[in-house]
């Protein structure tokens, strides 16, 4: 199958680093990005380097994964979405906003993939929500860089510069979440669409100077089980606000598409 992938930045170079090592059933075909010159300096050492293209035309390709910043998810998603394609989304705060967006791939037959990402333990909550839920919580704590430019923090008037004990900085729903840091919490609107809604899905966000890891705790109440995991993720080099575990989903999201086996629901 082709991949193309919106944005090299710390997700996507990542990502289409790893496809152009080679990936059986996987080939990387086009690539876009707001800065064409860097973009070029960062694939000149590819094996095969893909052409940059335009971000509609990265529908051409079987696969497109977006990872961008959210302001740009339109534009990566409508396309993809329209041609029936399957679209992988990074920013995956921004579907909770959008139901259109899935109503359109029923109409297209396009399907829309949602990569586990930051977290863990996905399958668990999807099995659990087959049932009664009482309640899905999740707690994540990051260093303040890696919660640097929120709109929520903007809007709150907090700062985080010289904070010395973690701090929790919002609660609320997964939908509030996703609203008030789109760059921070995809985590949050994974766990929403895999389990019982943006909605009903409670989460707390903290700063925390203390760590160096980005850490997530869910919690779930239902029926059939109740469990709590906690994951601690290292923030990417490139950009704090994400995890090197983040492109690494991406991949393995990718592979069961086309692998002879695939482990997990």
């Amino acid at each position: 199958m082709t991949v193309a992938v919106a944005g090299v930045g710390a997700i996507g170079l990542e990502l289409a680093r790893r496809l152009d090592a080679g990936d059986g059933g996987l080939r990387l075909v086009a690539v876009s990005a707001r800065d064409r010159a860097k973009a070029e300096a960062a694939l000149a050492g590819f094996r095969a380097p893909p052409p940059l293209r335009p971000l509609a035309a990265l529908a051409e390709a079987d696969i497109v994964v977006e990872a961008m910043p959210a302001a740009a998810f339109d534009a990566v998603a409508e396309p993809a979405v329209a041609a029936g394609r399957i679209f992988v989304p990074a920013s995956v705060g921004a579907l909770l906003a959008r139901p259109g967006l899935i109503q359109a791939a029923r109409a297209s037959g396009a399907r829309i993939l949602v990569p586990t990402g930051a977290l863990l333990g996905l399958d668990a909550v999807r099995a659990a929500a087959e049932g009664p839920v009482e309640s899905v919580t999740l707690e994540t704590r990051k260093p303040p860089a890696g919660l640097a430019g929120a709109p929520y923090l903007r809007e709150h008037g907090i700062r985080l510069e010289g904070l010395e004990a973690p701090t929790r900085i919002f609660a609320g729903n997964a939908l509030e979440a996703a609203r008030g840091f789109p760059a921070n919490v995809n985590v949050a609107a994974a766990l929403a669409l895999a389990g019982i809604g943006p909605e009903r899905t409670q989460v707390e966000i903290w700063a925390d100077p203390t760590s160096t890891r980005n850490t997530h705790t869910i919690r779930v109440e239902a029926e059939a089980a109740r469990f709590s995991m906690t994951i601690e993720g290292v923030p990417s080099a490139a950009n704090p606000r994400t995890g090197r575990l983040t492109p690494l989903s991406i991949l393995a999201a990718l592979r069961g598409l086309v692998a002879t086996l695939k482990v997990g629901s």
